[in-house]
């Protein structure tokens, strides 16, 4: 059961990605290029995610515990650091460059676009990246 949730979701998310355009690097960079062919489609997109989202937090939130799972998975820490500002910027400025965003370029692979599997390549590397260089960077316990 689980796992045909999972698809669905996948399924509704990747379909509302495509019918908003938001697979198409073109319309994405559009919004970027306030000086030239601004295409404000992408702020009501993601305004309206927004606001779903706000709502539905509202009624899933009441709930003593998620269908699903044991207890629901929220963020615990609400510090603002380096790590997070310089994940934010590298998330931004590759959005800039390449036109994608990681919920954009799943459905996008379905294209087949050479494009769209350079960026999850490296999408993923530099996933593998950033994990590789929080683990050199976790403090180890001392060994006696």
């Amino acid at each position: 059961m689980r796992l045909l949730s999972l698809y669905l979701i996948g399924l509704v998310f990747g379909t509302g990605i495509s019918i908003s355009g938001m697979a198409n690097p073109a319309k994405v960079l559009n919004f970027f290029d306030l000086a030239g062919t601004w295409d404000p489609s992408l702020a009501f997109v993601m305004g309206g995610a927004v606001i779903v989202t706000f709502i539905g937090y509202r009624f899933v939130l009441k709930r003593p515990m998620p269908v699903m799972e044991a207890r629901f998975h929220l963020p615990t820490s609400r510090v603002i650091d380096t790590r997070l500002i310089g994940g934010s910027a590298v998330f931004g400025i590759g959005w800039g460059i390449a036109g994608f965003c990681p919920g954009g370029a799943l459905p996008a692979l379905g294209t087949g676009s050479p494009a769209v599997f350079i960026f999850v390549g490296a999408l993923i590397a530099g996933i593998l990246l950033a994990r590789a260089i929080s683990v050199s960077r976790t403090p180890r316990p001392a060994t006696v």
